[in-house]
């Protein structure tokens, strides 16, 4: 059996520049609280707790120290609501998700209808829209919710992107927008590692040597989903959080396993599965593709 790798695949750069920054401050003696996961991924999450920088979902569980605002940003009321609490904050958010914050708030001063694509329950999202006026933007996440909407009601919309999507996999929806609204304008806000991560993961299973799919990432993951979606329309595939999901019998009579990772899957996540499948079924060379890449 033989491994083949994405040519790209996990950690993208806003998530390891967030892991980076926590784990420096733990190894500056700091001590503090995660407002949700730091990022989608549950081996991170529990890494973290056992450096000591424990996970909570509100800010009020933090009496006083450090908070850590997560790669997938907040809104920006809670740095006010951290700053009256006497908290110092950690702000790990994404650049890419800055830009969103700043485009839209531009967006709004100008006069324009906020257009949200995405999860209104994903945090991300939630960071974009909960201080805002119902009244001045929309989120929707399929053709028929746009379908939905009267567009032409409004003289101008911005329309964004939540960052773990790709753009291309929406063109229907953000069309419906445009087709109702000639002054619909999209914004230049893409993540483009979440496109290149989730191309890569389609040419991985379009791959005609590849027999089945494992994605590594964690089940709460968004951008992971979307790469285990992508695959799964073209191979098996599976979506594991490490080696204890891996069931042998996806692999009776397979030759060739395509790995790819979601963008908040750590390296060694990624490394112990590989080993586990390859002590499976050590290849006879004794070397898989993806460590002659990487000779």
């Amino acid at each position: 059996m033989r491994i083949k790798r994405a040519t790209k695949y996990g950690f993208c750069s806003g998530v390891r520049v967030a892991d980076i920054k926590v784990k420096r401050f733990v190894r500056g003696g700091g001590h503090g609280a995660i407002l949700g996961q730091v990022v989608h991924n549950e081996r991170v999450v529990e890494e973290m707790e056992r450096l000591g920088v424990r996970t909570v979902k509100a800010i009020d569980e933090v009496a006083d120290g450090v908070i850590v605002f997560s790669a997938h940003g907040v809104p920006p009321s809670y740095h006010e609501e951290a700053r009256r609490r006497g908290l110092e904050v950690l702000d790990t958010t994404c650049k890419f998700v800055y830009d969103i914050h700043h485009e839209s708030a531009r967006a709004r001063a100008a006069g324009a209808h906020l257009v949200f694509i995405g999860d209104p329950g994903h945090r991300e999202v939630v960071g974009y829209t909960h201080d805002l006026d119902p009244a001045i933007y929309h989120i929707v996440h399929t053709v028929a919710e746009a379908e939905a909407v009267d567009w032409s009601h409004w003289p101008a919309l911005t329309i964004f992107y939540q960052t773990t999507l790709n753009a291309e996999e929406y063109e229907d929806v953000v069309r419906v927008i445009e087709r109702g609204n000639p002054n619909a304008r999209r914004a230049d806000t893409v993540c483009y590692a979440t496109k290149e991560n989730q191309d890569a993961a389609r040419a991985l299973a379009s791959d005609p040597e590849v027999d089945v799919v494992l994605v590594v990432g964690g089940k709460h993951s968004a951008n992971t989903r979307h790469l285990h979606a992508i695959c799964a329309r073209l191979k098996p595939s599976y979506l594991v959080q490490g080696v204890e999901d891996i069931d042998p019998a996806w692999l009776v009579g397979v030759a060739c396993v395509g790995l790819t990772a979601g963008a908040s899957t750590p390296d060694y996540a990624i490394d112990e599965v590989e080993r586990h499948l390859l002590e499976l079924d050590p290849p006879a060379s004794g070397e898989s593709e993806a460590e002659k890449g990487r000779g």
